[in-house]
């Protein structure tokens, strides 16, 4: 983030914020905003780009077809 870029409050799960904090403290990031904001960038930056999610080639029909053999084999509640 340049220093140009207005900034704006966005409200976070307490849960979310108190497990950045314990990250932020691992890392050489000076503040939980700026480990934020680069973890945002760079999710950004892949979903954009269409690479948030690689195509492993497992679609909703593989799904459904496993769940079945599941629920047969009794791993799952039909």
């Amino acid at each position: 983030m340049s220093h140009s870029d207005t900034t704006t409050t966005l409200e976070l799960p307490r849960s979310i914020v108190d497990r950045v904090e314990r990250r932020v403290e691992a890392t050489e990031f000076d503040s939980p905003e700026a480990y934020v904001t680069y973890v945002l960038e760079d999710v950004l930056y892949r979903v954009e780009e269409g690479s948030a999610a690689p195509n492993d080639g497992f679609d909703r029909a593989d799904e459904a077809e496993m769940r079945g053999r599941l629920e047969a084999l009794g791993y799952l509640d039909e």
